[in-house]
């Protein structure tokens, strides 16, 4: 069996729109009032509440005068509200996640329908109230349809995440294709080496380019009194433009990475920190906007469905201090420094392409030491162990083989 999500855009009608804010609030009301919960029964006995634990509460709370409003509510929006409020302590204690936190209704609303959920034609049927909603369906929903995640954006705007499942799985990742090694940055958003040239993708700044726009609404907002309806629909606007800079941000790694994964079998990548590098705050608005983790991820994804294969390795191979022609390792290789020759075999190198190809070489070895790959043409490793720096070695071959052969692993 796999599983694939599609998010697809609604159009409430008033009266539904109503129904849904009524639904967001309940389900927002019952996870603060089961998390209080869950924090009193273990401050009283030292255990918390299962999801079963939290839905017993719920009769009780629908007979209950100031709370018979839950009633109104489809019931099983509750309890995936409990689900989720127990998978969320799950995670915390398996160190997964941070400690659950009490919503607001100033952030993302959302509720979940784990099951009967049907399309009718170019519309959602759900189940209780809400009845048949008009959706913008632009991939065809032809699974199962298993959950769906309707949620309202600060923007204003609706959408339900459309989970889908289908019989049989993936085909099996293979190596036998092209490889290619990508070395993420900033000033370049993407440098690329696939064994006969390097390709440089730029950084757009997407932020950059909407920081007067946004500045300018944010001053507007700023004015408006705390409360006010204006200061609420100012602050929509403000998030139309976060809501801009996301989708042209998506858009731009979607098609980069649909690119590289149709023209590559096996895709090779650092494993950055990159919650670690934002600590830097000199770098930290650069990094967010480049979206270095949402490209890794939709490489990964695209690469499952293609058959094909994501490499990373270790966020602390000297990709960049590695002369890619006779593997002499650098000491040190500041970032204001973009080219630099080498000591041992006098090869110019630009930092980043030389990265990708040490990022590729690397990526190929990985694969062949774990018996996915082959060696070389030679019958030799593709780059000898690397990692001391005191002599200058030099390898008995080159560190790529012709691309006729270095282009196939497998």
């Amino acid at each position: 069996m796999r599983r694939q999500a599609v998010k697809v855009r609604l159009y409430p009608t008033d009266e539904q729109t109503q129904i849904l804010e009524q639904h967001f609030g309940c389900a927002r009301w019952w996870w603060n009032y089961g998390l209080n919960k869950c924090i009193e029964t273990y401050r009283a006995t030292g255990f918390g509440l299962s999801q079963s634990g939290l839905n017993s509460l719920l009769p009780a709370l629908k007979k209950d005068k100031e709370t018979e409003w839950l009633g109104e509510c489809y019931s099983q929006v509750l309890q995936s509200v409990s689900l989720n409020l127990s998978r969320a302590y799950q995670n915390f204690f398996e160190g997964r996640a941070k400690y659950p936190k009490f919503k607001s209704k100033h952030q993302r609303q959302s509720i979940q329908y784990p099951q009967k959920v049907k399309q009718v034609n170019e519309c959602l049927k759900f189940p209780g109230l809400l009845g048949v909603v008009k959706a913008k369906i632009h991939r065809p929903l032809d699974g199962t349809i298993k959950t769906v995640v309707v949620s309202k954006c600060p923007s204003g705007k609706y959408y339900a995440s459309v989970l889908m499942e289908y019989e049989g799985n993936y085909s099996a990742s293979n190596t036998d294709g092209r490889v290619i090694g990508i070395d993420l940055g900033i000033k370049d958003f993407a440098i690329t080496y696939d064994g006969e040239k390097v390709s440089k993708y730029p950084n757009p700044k997407h932020l950059t380019k909407y920081e007067k726009k946004l500045a300018k609404k944010q001053r507007i907002a700023a004015r408006k009194k705390k409360g006010s309806n204006r200061r609420g629909k100012t602050m929509k606007i403000v998030a139309r433009v976060y809501e801009q800079v996301s989708n042209v941000r998506q858009d731009y790694l979607h098609k980069l990475s649909r690119k590289i994964v149709d023209n590559n079998q096996v895709v090779v990548v650092e494993n950055l920190n990159v919650k670690g590098m934002v600590r830097n705050h000199k770098l930290a608005k650069a990094i967010s906007d480049t979206g270095w983790g949402t490209f890794v991820n939709f490489l990964s994804y695209k690469l499952e469905r293609n058959g094909g294969k994501l490499v990373e390795i270790n966020r602390w191979f000297p990709s960049s201090k590695l002369c890619s022609n006779c593997h002499y390792q650098i000491n040190e290789l500041p970032l204001d420094v973009r080219t630099w020759i080498c000591p041992s075999c006098g090869t110019h190198h630009d930092r980043d392409g030389n990265a990708a190809m040490n990022i590729r070489a690397e990526g190929i070895r990985m694969l062949s030491s774990s018996g996915t790959g082959e060696a070389n043409a030679n019958g030799e490793k593709v780059r000898p162990i690397r990692g001391r720096k005191p002599k200058m070695r030099h390898s008995s071959v080159k560190l790529e083989v012709p691309p006729s052969s270095s282009a196939r692993v497998g």
